[in-house]
């Protein structure tokens, strides 16, 4: 076999391949032993019938065609090898000579990883948040685990904010109660804006057995989106008992015994949060810097697949669990389908060329994944699915995407490479050193987001 490359452009090439007949000669009898288990030939035994009466009764073309198909992955595979090639997705196949006998001739087009150029990227600076807990964030901490604690008590008075309400509801479009519009024995808290806009006003100053009518866009149901008249009755108002801050209270919400190791606590949880977050606003940051520095030709196929995979997930997996449209989507968010699409192609540019970068620092710089590393990002990545570890696990199997969980880890030991090399102070002018762990698991988070969907390789 012979074959050839040509560079069509940084990112596709055409393969140009020439095979002598002698080298189709497994797949040639490979294709008259399927044949033979096919057909029947009356005077034969089936799997029995010599060649020259397959060539007879169905033409010697449809073995021909038969062992093409047969023949051409794999010698586009060693053309691919010998050029040391690297292919993203399915190529385009033409046969553009077949002589019996002779020779078969065909070319390949496929888009292939271009030749990156890393930068040097020890000169990237990056600003980040300071890592500060105020006393106010350490109060509002300890003021919403208070809120988990508070008890209710029914009350006769008017409803005031903050109160829970027993109420019915019923709810009419022109005129008419809505199948799907009535509600009874519904708890609100008032303030918390969970329910119908205007419903505060609405119950706010209503005893027990009061009853209000205000008009609202429904949220969901048959008539999502619609003005309704909403009836709301009050069958009962209770008041909201927040426990005293004391040393019983830390010792009924905690493991601690008095309210300062409570309150000591919590700083801490928030300041690792902050850390954390910190983290990851430098490798978010750092990330942009390099992108802005190398030079990566983005392939036209890959692309266009990667921004119709992003529509594709938004519209029939997260907006089908909201339960809404694209339409809708776009009226939330208040963005036109122009800048939809532009947007969305500005991220799959972005993960593109993430992946691409990072995978070639990977082989730079030799970084390999420990099983070690792959079982805490899966833990992580579990977490995070809601799954427990061994379901997540099983899934990851299953779906075959065991090397996607590599590359996660590997690009974000890759990215942690260069935020090492780079200079990160916070908005205080300190230089931040960022923990090992925390840089680590960060790393993998942004590397993860930002690149693009795995795509097989052929």
């Amino acid at each position: 076999m012979k074959s050839a490359v040509e560079t069509l452009n940084p990112t596709r090439v055409r393969l140009t391949v020439e095979v002598p007949f002698e080298e189709l000669k497994d797949s040639l009898d490979a294709a008259y032993k399927k044949i033979n288990q096919q057909v029947t030939v009356k005077g034969f035994r089936k799997g029995k019938i010599p060649a020259r009466v397959i060539d007879q009764r169905f033409g010697r073309g449809a073995v021909l065609e038969e062992a093409v198909n047969d023949a051409l992955p794999k010698f586009y595979t060693e053309a691919i090898n010998e050029a040391e090639l690297n292919p993203l997705g399915q190529p385009e196949v033409d046969i553009t000579e077949l002589k019996d006998g002779e020779t078969l001739n065909f070319t390949a087009e496929v888009d292939i990883r271009p030749t990156i150029e890393i930068p040097d990227y020890s000169g990237i600076e990056v600003t980040v948040d300071a890592v500060e807990v105020s006393d106010e964030d350490v109060e509002k901490s300890v003021e919403q685990l208070r809120e988990r604690f508070a008890s209710t008590s029914p009350v006769e008075r008017a409803a005031e904010d903050g109160d829970v309400v027993t109420i019915d509801l019923q709810a009419k479009v022109d005129g008419e109660v809505l199948e799907d519009g009535v509600a009874e024995g519904v708890s609100y808290t008032i303030g918390s804006g969970e329910l119908l806009e205007g419903i505060d006003e609405a119950v706010k100053g209503l005893e027990a057995g009061g009853e209000a009518t205000f008009t609202s866009e429904l949220k969901g149901g048959s008539a999502e989106g619609k003005e309704a008249e909403v009836t709301v009755k009050v069958t009962q108002v209770a008041a909201r008992e927040l426990p005293a801050l004391d040393d019983d209270f830390a010792q009924l919400a905690s493991e601690f015994d008095t309210l300062d190791e409570l309150k000591a606590d919590s700083r801490k949880r928030l300041e690792n949060m902050k850390q954390y977050d910190q983290a990851t606003q430098a490798q978010e940051r750092v990330l942009d810097e390099l992108l802005k520095l190398a030079e990566v030709p983005i392939p036209e196929k890959l692309l266009a697949d990667e921004i119709q995979t992003r529509k594709h997930n938004l519209e029939h997996h997260q907006l089908g669990q909201m339960g809404i449209d694209l339409a809708k989507y776009l009226e939330i968010q208040g963005k036109t389908e122009e800048e939809f699409t532009a947007e969305t192609e500005e991220q799959a540019v972005k993960g593109i060329k993430t992946q691409f970068i990072l995978d070639e620092l990977v082989n730079k710089e030799k970084l390999n994944v420990n099983q070690e590393e792959l079982t805490e990002h899966l833990m992580r990545r579990a977490q995070s699915s809601g799954m427990s570890p061994d379901q997540f696990a099983q899934a990851v199997v299953e779906g075959g995407q065991v090397p996607m969980l590599v590359g996660e880890v590997a690009r974000g030991k890759a990215l942690a490479v260069v935020v090492e090399a780079a200079k990160v102070t916070d908005t205080n002018g300190e230089v931040v050193d960022l923990e090992d762990d925390a840089e680590d698991e960060a790393a993998e988070a942004v590397a993860a987001e930002a690149e693009a969907e795995e795509k097989t390789e052929a």
